[in-house]
C-alpha cells in the first residue's frame, strides 16, 4: 500500500459537493412540499448543495445537475452509471441490486467478518472481493484524509476524455435512431398517401361501374362496397315460367265415404 507523506487539501480529493452529499439525509419529507404527495427527499443538486430535493423541488433547478439516490437495505445507493461521470470510483466495491450497478454513500461497518474473508474495507472492515479497498464512498473519502491510499475522486484527464467520448457517442446513436425513426415515419407517411390515392381512383372506377349497372340492369350496389375486398354478389334472377308454384293445402275426404253400404234383405 503507498501513502502520501503529506495530506491532500479538501478541494484535491473531491469536488466540493461531495462532503454536503455524504451528509445529507436523504427519503424525508421535504421541509416545503411536506404536505404533498411524492414531497420525499430523494435528488441531489450539485451547483446548489442545499440538502436533499423532492421531486417539486426540481422546478427551481431545471438547468442543474442533479443525481438520484436510491435505497437499499436501509442504505443510500447511487448509480454508477450516474456518479462515475463526475467522480472516480477507482477502488470502490460495486453491487448489483435490481439488475443495476451501485455504490453506496456511506459506510456500513459489520461486526464480524465471514469465515474464510480475506479482504476488507480499510475504514468499516466490511468484507470486500480482493480487487477493492472501499465498501462506499465515504469509506474512500475517509481513506484519502488518511492517507491509507494513493487515490483522490477527481476524475484524471484521460477518463474524463474517454466518458465525453462514450457520451458523444451514445449521442451519436441517439441522434442516428432519431433519424433512422423520422425517415421511417416519412416512408409510411408516403406509402399511406400512395394507398389512399389508389383507393380513391378504385372508388371513382366503381361509381362509374355502378352507375352503368344501374342504367342497364336496375341494380344498384351498397354504398359501403367500395370498402369490401369481394366484389358485390349479383341479385338473383328468378324465371316465373319454370318457378314450381306451391302446393296447396290438402283436401281430407268426407266422412261418409268411410262408412260402407247397408244392404236391404
Amino acid at each position: 500500500m503507498v501513502r502520501r507523506t503529506l495530506p491532500l487539501e479538501e478541494n484535491e480529493i473531491g469536488p466540493p459537493w461531495l462532503k454536503p452529499l455524504l451528509q445529507t439525509s436523504f427519503f424525508v419529507a421535504c421541509r416545503i412540499h411536506g404536505d404533498s404527495n411524492k414531497s420525499e427527499c430523494n435528488m441531489y443538486c450539485l451547483d446548489c448543495m442545499a440538502g436533499g430535493l423532492c421531486t417539486y423541488c426540481l422546478e427551481h433547478h431545471r438547468d442543474h445537475p442533479i443525481v438520484q439516490i436510491r435505497r437499499s437495505s436501509y442504505h443510500n445507493v447511487i448509480r454508477v452509471s450516474e456518479i462515475q461521470k463526475i467522480l472516480d470510483i477507482t477502488g470502490i466495491q460495486t453491487y448489483i441490486i435490481n439488475s443495476a450497478r451501485v455504490v453506496f454513500l456511506n459506510e456500513r461497518p459489520q461486526p464480524r467478518p465471514g469465515k474464510g474473508v480475506t479482504n476488507t474495507c480499510d475504514i468499516c472492515e466490511r468484507s470486500l472481493l480482493d480487487t477493492f479497498q472501499f465498501c462506499s464512498l465515504g469509506c474512500k473519502a475517509a481513506g484519502i484524509r488518511r492517507n491509507l491510499c494513493n487515490m483522490t475522486f477527481l476524475l484524471q484527464p484521460k477518463q474524463q476524455a474517454e466518458l465525453d467520448s462514450d457520451q458523444d457517442s451514445s449521442s451519436y446513436k441517439r441522434q442516428k435512431t432519431h433519424k433512422g425513426l423520422h425517415e421511417f415515419r416519412n416512408k409510411d407517411y408516403k406509402k399511406r398517401l400512395h394507398l389512399e390515392a389508389e383507393n380513391e381512383h378504385d372508388h371513382d372506377h366503381h361509381e362509374d361501374g355502378a352507375s352503368y349497372e344501374t342504367a342497364v340492369f336496375g341494380y344498384s350496389p351498397p354504398s359501403n362496397s367500395h370498402d369490401n375486398i369481394s366484389p358485390p354478389t349479383p341479385p338473383m334472377i328468378i324465371n316465373y315460367r319454370t318457378a314450381r308454384k306451391r302446393k296447396g293445402i290438402p283436401f281430407r275426404a268426407p266422412l261418409g265415404s268411410l262408412i260402407s253400404p247397408t244392404y236391404i234383405c
